[in-house]
C-alpha cells in the first residue's frame, strides 16, 4: 500500500490491515502496519520506521519536523515531539 499523497485526501487513515506502507513515488519501505496507531489528525500515524533510512527529517520549528522519504525525498508529513500513544512517541 502506498503512503498518501497530499492530493485527494488520506485513504489509509482507518486502514489497519497487515502490511507495509511504502512511498507513493518510489516504493521505498517506510512503515509497518504494526507501528500504526489511531489518532485524530487526518493522516496515518506511526511510532517507528521499518529501516533507519526509511525517512529523513528536518526541523521546521521547535518540536515539529518535516518528514520525507529517505530514498527520493517525497514529502510524507510531519513528526511532532511528544505526540503519540501514551509513551510520548511521535506521529508521522
Amino acid at each position: 500500500m502506498s503512503f498518501c499523497s497530499f492530493f485527494g485526501g488520506e485513504v489509509f487513515k482507518a486502514h489497519f490491515k497487515t502490511g507495509i506502507y511504502v512511498c507513493s513515488k518510489c516504493d521505498h519501505q517506510l512503515f509497518s502496519s504494526r507501528s500504526k496507531f489511531e489518532h485524530s489528525s487526518p493522516w496515518p500515524a506511526f511510532t517507528e520506521t521499518i529501516h533507519d533510512n526509511s525517512v529523513s527529517k528536518h526541523e521546521e520549528r521547535p518540536g515539529a519536523y518535516k518528514v520525507r522519504c529517505g530514498k527520493c525525498g517525497n514529502g510524507l508529513g510531519h513528526e511532532f515531539v511528544n505526540d503519540g500513544p501514551s509513551r510520548g512517541l511521535s506521529r508521522f
